[in-house]
């Protein structure tokens, strides 16, 4: 969500006059939006701000302005903290950003905006596509009500505030028309999508009226809650041509008595049976997931039955994480803490055996004729392009800017850790 999110502060600036550039050195304006889910990504933007300071004395007008998470959580002590930053804007101010800006450019003094609103007004707001992009994110809704005991998002980003269906199907008939091929819907929690309005609608109803707009041929979605996978979305996988087979939808721990201090509202059991009915409604779906280690009190069984859950499932991938500890969160009040060397070690295990059953997913489609959407010249060869299959692996093979925006059968010849490579099936 962090990257919409910057792409709407851009299309907000661009209507200010402002110009995106790509060397730093040039801006009157530095924007860094930021996340808090993790302690890692919090010292990356101080350190980032620490280095944007030298930038600041040699261009004294230059304005510096954090926006996001982590600057909804700060707030004030952003600036004490850092005294060269001007503006800090929390989760639902960034459609106030070019007033904001505004106010800083005339007073040259700092502004703080991290108040909530009744209504997250940016949600509506529409990024511009970049010429020949053919992929876009659409924000379905913001917030989280499930408060599982780890994460700060719903103190940061607010209640869940779903925007109206007729809005979201207003927008995505706009990404088509200007040549979008595939939409990514977004939201903390898409799955329960239509509660905060209560109209009868629900995430599946959503999927079927964008699954009917001229012009869209694939839509995916993230991020997805377990306990509200309901069999009306099982059902879409079977029932909608146009969704991908692939769904993320984090675990975090195989054990159920950290599931239960996570407040994660299901068991081992449960999420097991889901992934089995999505498995048979949709064979070959592909699935990944998130999975924390080191949660407070993670005993050495409990670590052990992620492991087995790992083995029993065999996520298509896995994003993986130390546990890090975040202020407001019930959980930074529990005690018994994992040492950090016993999460690294438990760490290393997690990635390691997940690298393999990565691998063997992907080994297994080579030889397979897979549907890929080009979206761009590939990063690792201008003479390929890539796109994803509809599991949402990435493919390189040989091809041309002719070909971004096409949707071409090509036959998987070696698969990697990260990525497969494919040909033409009529070129050799």
């Amino acid at each position: 969500m962090n990257v919409h999110d910057s792409e709407k502060i851009a299309a907000l600036m661009e209507k200010s006059g402002y110009a995106s550039v790509d060397d730093v050195g040039k801006a009157d304006l530095i924007i860094i939006n930021t996340c808090s889910i993790r302690e890692k990504a919090a010292q990356k933007v101080y350190s980032q701000l620490g280095r944007l300071k030298e930038f600041k004395k040699r261009k004294p007008k230059l304005i510096i302005g954090v926006g996001g998470c982590l600057a909804q959580q700060w707030g004030v002590k952003f600036i004490e903290r850092v005294p060269h930053l001007d503006l800090v804007f929390g989760t639902h101010n960034i459609h106030s950003l070019p007033d904001l800006i505004t106010t800083v450019e005339k007073t040259r003094a700092p502004v703080v905006r991290t108040d909530f609103h009744e209504r997250v007004k940016s949600l509506g707001i529409l990024a511009p596509i970049q010429n020949g992009k053919v992929t876009a994110y659409v924000t379905i809704m913001q917030g989280c009500n499930n408060f599982c005991s780890y994460c700060v998002v719903p103190h940061l980003r607010g209640e869940e505030e779903s925007r109206s269906l007729p809005e979201i199907v207003m927008e995505v008939e706009v990404l088509a028309s200007r040549g979008v091929k595939e939409v990514t819907l977004l939201g903390q929690n898409v799955n329960s999508y239509g509660k905060s309005i209560g109209n009868g609608h629900d995430f599946a109803d959503l999927l079927h009226e964008i699954g009917s707009i001229r012009g869209i041929e694939r839509i995916r979605f993230t991020t997805s809650h377990p306990k509200d996978l309901s069999d009306g979305l099982l059902r879409c996988f079977s029932e909608l041509d146009k969704l991908c087979e692939h769904i993320h939808l984090p675990v975090q721990t195989g054990s159920d008595r950290v599931l239960k201090m996570m407040n994660r509202c299901y068991t081992n059991a449960d999420y097991c049976e889901r992934v089995d009915k999505l498995r048979s409604i949709c064979p070959g779906i592909s699935i990944t997931s998130d999975i924390i280690v080191g949660f407070p009190g993670e005993a050495e069984g409990d670590f052990q039955a992620t492991i087995d859950m790992m083995g029993k499932i065999r996520f298509d991938n896995l994003f993986s994480f130390k546990y890090s500890e975040r202020d407001g969160t019930a959980a930074a009040d529990l005690g018994d803490k994992v040492s950090e060397s016993v999460k690294n070690d438990r760490l290393r295990i997690v990635q390691a055996l997940q690298e393999k059953y990565t691998l063997e997913r992907n080994e297994a489609m080579i030889g397979n004729k897979e549907e890929i959407l080009v979206e761009e010249i590939s990063r690792n060869s201008k003479e390929d392009v890539a796109g994803r299959t509809r599991t949402n692996k990435i493919v390189n093979f040989r091809g041309g800017l002719e070909m971004i925006g096409k949707t071409v059968s090509v036959l998987i010849t070696d698969a990697y850790q990260h990525s497969l490579r494919g040909r033409l099936p009529n070129v050799n």
